[in-house]
């Protein structure tokens, strides 16, 4: 009989990867080589993109080429372009739409299977689809809000539309076209390095997704579609605004010395307390670290408030579970920091997906190059099947 199986698959090795790792236990995760905060810190969105994909950071010559390649595939086809206030008028969550729209720029693009495709084709199509990914998002959002297109193609300006950059970087890029005008330096710095912090995490739930999909050697947008659903789920991608709910309803009831009762109330009801605690940092989440003081360097009451709750937070869950070192994680500061770049909460877990189709591709690539079916067995724990009985013999005619 088989050993029990570890609930969720916690710990369970399923495969080798180059692209990156989370070591809880050392309270740190790096990309390739480098370790995450560091690149976030330091480094551009498509310098990393391009780590991912290639191994290395760039030379200035490989940055600039790069960069451009992005660029030209922000263009929207012309067949996708005008489906998207059809998708958008149909309502439901912008990741749902987000989902129908990605699905398809495959179809339009042409995108063939992985098992068909040559190295170079299958980076083609997840590049080509990553660097679309904002400006569906942007797109939606504004369509859905009745509100003027951001046109990416050019800086021109007509009744339908407000004018986008084409020299932008990708954190601006999405920023203008979200908003409709230009974010300050400040601004594209701040959501970047959320961008840069969130590209990629370990096999978690939406990567491991996208990695089973590209095993059956399916093509890249249908890859692509199947992460954005697991992400939909709110236990992985939807808690950066409910992580701020929890902090208005802590403001709301009177501030943090209400945090206790708030907090006692959640866990007899079993809640999940929304960016707090995380699979696998049992102490401070890098992530959340970085995001406090990108949040502090753009100010705003949003930040004074958020850590006087984190603290009171904090201090109940050290009363109430002793034996757990129940810490902030990236969704709590996330949170804060878009909504200071001027996004609405309905683009937090969008915004999460710009980033996160990047990490998703390059594992696609590397699921693809193994060429390999993912294809685990189950511990069967139902009833144990009856007997056979004898079948009658059968009589002569």
């Amino acid at each position: 009989m088989l050993d029990a199986v570890p609930a969720g698959l916690r710990g369970v090795v399923v495969t080798d990867t180059s692209v990156g790792d989370v070591r809880g236990e050392e309270g740190r995760y790096h990309y390739r080589q480098y370790d995450a905060v560091e690149l976030a810190e330091r480094r551009s969105f498509e310098d990393v993109w391009y780590l991912l994909l290639h191994g290395h950071l760039p030379t200035d010559t490989e940055a600039a080429a790069f960069a451009a390649e992005i660029r030209r595939r922000r263009v929207v086809p012309d067949g996708l372009r005008a489906q998207l206030p059809a998708i958008a008028a149909g309502g439901g969550p912008l990741l749902d739409q987000l989902r129908s729209a990605l699905s398809l720029a495959g179809a339009v693009r042409g995108c063939r299977p992985l098992l068909d495709l040559s190295p170079e084709q299958r980076r083609a199509d997840v590049v080509a689809l990553g660097a679309l990914v904002p400006v569906l998002v942007a797109q939606l959002w504004r369509a859905g809000q009745g509100l003027p297109l951001t046109n990416p193609l050019s800086d021109a300006t007509s009744d339908a539309t407000v004018p986008a950059d084409g020299h932008d970087g990708h954190a601006a890029h999405y920023l203008r076209l979200a908003r409709g005008e230009p974010a300050s330096a400040e601004e594209v710095r701040a959501l970047e390095r959320y961008l840069v912090a969130t590209i990629d995490h370990g096999f978690n739930a939406s990567t491991f997704t996208a990695r089973v999909v590209a095993s059956t050697g399916a093509d890249a947008a249908a890859c692509l579609v199947a992460a954005l659903g697991a992400l939909s789920g709110p236990l992985h991608g939807g808690a950066p605004s409910r992580a701020l709910e929890l902090v208005e309803e802590v403001m709301d009831a009177g501030g943090p010395e209400y945090a206790g009762a708030i907090v006692e109330r959640h866990l007899a009801r079993g809640d999940k307390l929304m960016g707090f605690g995380h699979a696998v940092y049992r102490g401070d989440d890098p992530r959340s670290a970085l995001l406090r003081r990108t949040a502090r360097e753009l100010g705003g009451p949003r930040v004074a408030d958020t850590e006087a709750v984190e603290a009171a937070l904090v201090a109940a869950l050290d009363r109430l579970k002793p034996d757990r070192q129940i810490r902030p994680n990236v969704e709590l500061y996330a949170g804060v920091v878009m909504e200071r770049c001027g996004l609405p909460t309905e683009l937090f877990t969008p915004t999460f997906a710009v980033s996160r189709v990047v990490g998703w591709g390059t594992h696609v690539l590397e699921q693809a190059a193994e060429g390999r079916l993912i294809r685990p067995s189950a511990h069967y724990a139902g009833p144990w099947p009856l007997e056979p009985v004898p079948l009658l013999p059968t009589k002569a005619a």
